[in-house]
């Protein structure tokens, strides 16, 4: 059954590539992906499979029912763009301004729609029961998959699996680990209110800029002094801003950011101990500063029988020529959401292109497209092999 099912994804592997090229060139951004869901609809209705719409906002959700006993199976895709514009000179460019997916979510659309419709095309042959799960808004936080699991996109699974086609990995990779793989990723809002004035002077003001600038170097201390040299984290200051004519001294900065942290100690650590230097800071300078910390996605925790069983299976993919037991990385995922509650793993698939590599969420992203077929290949494979 396995080589059935390889062998009718290398027949389709066309198909998948103008899916993905249809979707790169019509992206939508996170919660507004509205044609992109019609799209998925239509293309599970044509075939004639069951689905849900409209889950937990713009989530789609189709179900495919084996003619045999076995377990429910869930794979994930994820299917928003990105608010940037796009500056490859290719045949298949966003057509849309300012909007692209530079993170291979079309990609991993197209993955699933093929591999959902060869499943259901053999779908008498084959044990248990699978859930495509069509997920909007991984993006941007709080984003998709909570609502999705909210209005049942879990019940009755017994098990999970998810990939992310990786631009900076070498094609023919795969990438898994057991454990942390990928970090929580929170973001951070600061406002500086001081009080301004005229630049030459200086004494009759309290300097927003200044009193920003301490913040950039106060914080920056924390990770280097304040995190177990043992546990990893990342503070960034993304944005600082105080734009002002040149001759006056800014009222008001404000600065934002991200935290990313693999432990719930090390993101509270973090989050109080941020607080703490903005308040010590604003006494320091006599000015108000205003602190927010917004937790996003918790860190992607995969679990040990799913990742292994996961790890086995995939050496004997047609296109692998690696499984490699990579270290957690920074980025963040709400795949987590889904890992929290029911076992499952999540694994990256190499898709680094021919030529100058560009990395994730680059205005010049793009990833090698045979890598798709790989993708497929290897969910397919875990999802109608894990019954056994």
């Amino acid at each position: 059954m396995i080589e059935k099912i390889f062998a009718e994804l290398d027949n389709a592997y066309p198909e998948m590539v103008e899916i993905r090229r249809h979707l790169h060139m019509n992206p939508e951004p996170s919660f507004h992906e509205t044609k992109t869901a019609k799209y998925i609809r239509d293309f599970y209705e044509d075939l004639g499979v069951d689905i849900r719409f409209g889950v937990g906002g713009n989530g789609v959700i189709a179900t495919v029912r084996g003619g045999k006993p076995g377990k429910t199976v869930a794979l994930r895709a994820d299917f928003d763009a990105l608010p940037i514009q796009d500056q490859k000179e290719t045949s298949y460019k966003s057509t849309v301004p300012n909007v692209v997916h530079a993170c291979g979510h079309d990609g991993h659309t197209a993955t699933l729609l093929v591999l959902g419709k060869i499943l259901h095309s053999l779908r008498d042959e084959l044990p248990g029961t699978y859930v495509l799960i069509h997920q909007h808004a991984e993006e941007l936080a709080p984003g998709g998959a909570k609502p999705m699991i909210e209005d049942g996109a879990l019940e009755g699974v017994d098990v999970i699996f998810g990939t992310h086609l990786w631009s900076t990995t070498p094609f023919g990779r795969i990438d898994y680990r057991t454990g942390p793989i990928m970090a929580a990723a929170d973001r951070f809002e600061i406002t500086v209110q001081g009080r301004g004035g005229h630049g030459a002077m200086p004494h009759e003001t309290v300097d927003a800029v200044v009193t920003g600038a301490q913040l950039v170097t106060n914080l920056q201390q924390l990770v280097a002094r304040r995190v177990d040299p043992l546990e990893s984290a990342v503070l960034t200051i993304a944005s600082f801003i105080a734009e002002n004519p040149f001759n006056i001294i800014a009222d008001q900065s404000k600065l934002n950011g991200t935290v990313r942290s693999f432990t719930e100690e090390t993101r509270t650590l973090m989050e109080q101990e941020m607080e703490r230097v903005a308040k010590g800071t604003a006494i320091a300078t006599n000015s108000a500063i205003d602190f927010k910390f917004h937790r996003g996605y918790p860190p992607v925790v995969t679990h040990e029988k799913e990742t292994e069983f996961l790890r086995d299976l995939a050496a004997d993919v047609p296109g692998v020529t690696e499984v490699f037991n990579c270290p957690p990385q920074m980025g963040g995922e709400d795949f987590a959401y889904y890992l929290e509650k029911i076992p499952g793993t999540f694994f990256f698939t190499g898709a680094m292109p021919d030529g100058e590599v560009y990395p994730h969420h680059h205005p010049k992203f793009d990833f090698k497209e045979e890598a798709m077929l790989i993708a497929a290949k290897t969910l397919g494979k875990a999802a109608v092999t894990c019954h056994e």
